[in-house]
């Protein structure tokens, strides 16, 4: 897949180095990916929460932190939309975003 928004991935790494390894492996399989639908996704990481509209929440380094993407299964495109903190997400959960 092709990833958009690897900024956000880049400044949230320099901010909390104790996640990189776990955010480059992640965009490692996601680069090589093929997924159509959320089921293979879920498949590769079964403890990702899936949203409306292809958005999608992953669990970083175990509940530490979160990832939020959107995919476009048909084309192959991920645009990482938001990461952060786990208290972060609690706070824009609260919020509705």
């Amino acid at each position: 897949m092709i990833i958009v928004g690897m900024e956000k991935l880049n400044a949230f790494t320099r901010k909390y180095s104790d996640a990189r390894n776990w955010i480059e492996t992640w965009v490692s399989v996601v680069q090589e990916a093929g997924w159509k639908n959320p089921k293979e996704l879920k498949d590769r990481y079964p403890d990702a929460s899936i949203l409306a509209n292809n958005e999608i929440y992953f669990n970083v380094k175990g509940s530490h932190y979160r990832l939020k993407v959107k995919i476009a299964y048909n084309t192959g495109i991920l645009l990482i939309q938001w990461v952060g903190t786990h208290k972060e997400y609690t706070r824009r959960l609260k919020e509705g975003k």
